[in-house]
């Protein structure tokens, strides 16, 4: 069946956004290599060596890092500092009981993939909530994905700005919602991470299931599923072929994942 007009609408209009992003940050990018180059010829002339420091004067979160984008064209290089989601977490009632459309835009491997996401505010309105406000925030944007599972849990967890799995948003929310009762999260579940035993601890780390995974509850019960991938899941699992860095089942994966930025509807 051919698309609405409506349904064409929304897609040029999501179009047009993320054309708008990639141009204001190819724009930054070239000016962030001007003043390298410059510096280095300066460097050269002193004959002595410069550390250079440089943060996003356009960055919303407090601490975060800029994502200076490499001399080969490469993805930018993560953040890996704290930075700051609000004092507390929202209302569930930003979520408005609704299905939230959401797109991710990713860096794997140098080029730039979109992941689709639906988000299920009626099942889990605490985390589509966070979710979504962090999102609108640009709190996710130039994060990295920072852990692969590839052995009997097959998961991306991402939503971590220092890529350490310890990072939060400043605040944790609770108690676990919509949690599947026999364990069996899909592949294509979004869910929330959160520390073992702990119901309250959920924050701003997330995980997407890339392979149907038995992921057993503990005393705070099972995991918080409050999405969907709708597409570009095949991404995810090309990243999950290529492994983790350290050749393990669990750890950093070799094809770096930079979320460039997030868009709800």
């Amino acid at each position: 069946m051919a698309p609405s007009k409506r349904e064409r609408e929304y897609a040029r209009k999501r179009q047009d956004k993320w054309d708008e992003r990639r141009r204001a940050k190819q724009e930054r990018n070239r000016r962030v290599a001007a003043v390298v180059a410059i510096l280095a010829i300066f460097a050269l002339v002193a004959g002595g060596a410069v550390v250079i420091g440089l943060t996003s004067d356009d960055e919303p979160q407090a601490g975060a890092t800029s994502a200076a984008t490499s001399a080969a064209g490469g993805c930018p290089e993560g953040a890996t500092q704290a930075r700051s989601g609000g004092d507390a977490a929202p209302d569930p009632s930003v979520a408005e009981d609704r299905t939230w459309t959401t797109d991710v835009e990713l860096c794997v491997d140098g080029a730039t993939e979109t992941i689709g996401l639906e988000l299920d505010g009626a099942a889990a309105p605490q985390a589509v909530a966070s979710f979504v406000s962090l999102a609108q925030q640009g709190y996710f944007d130039g994060t990295q994905c920072h852990r692969l599972t590839t052995q009997g849990i097959y998961v991306l967890q991402c939503g971590d700005p220092t890529a350490t799995g310890t990072g939060d948003p400043g605040y944790s929310f609770g108690p676990v919602e919509n949690a599947p009762s026999d364990d069996v999260y899909p592949a294509g579940t979004l869910a929330m991470a959160r520390q073992g035993g702990n119901a309250e601890s959920m924050g701003s780390q997330f995980f997407l299931v890339y392979e149907d995974s038995t992921i057993p509850s503990d005393a705070a019960g099972g995991y918080t599923v409050f999405g969907t991938v709708t597409s570009g899941l095949d991404t995810i699992q090309a990243v999950a072929d290529a492994g983790t860095t350290d050749g393990s089942g669990d750890g950093s994966p070799v094809s770096p994942v930079i979320i460039e930025g997030v868009e709800t509807q």
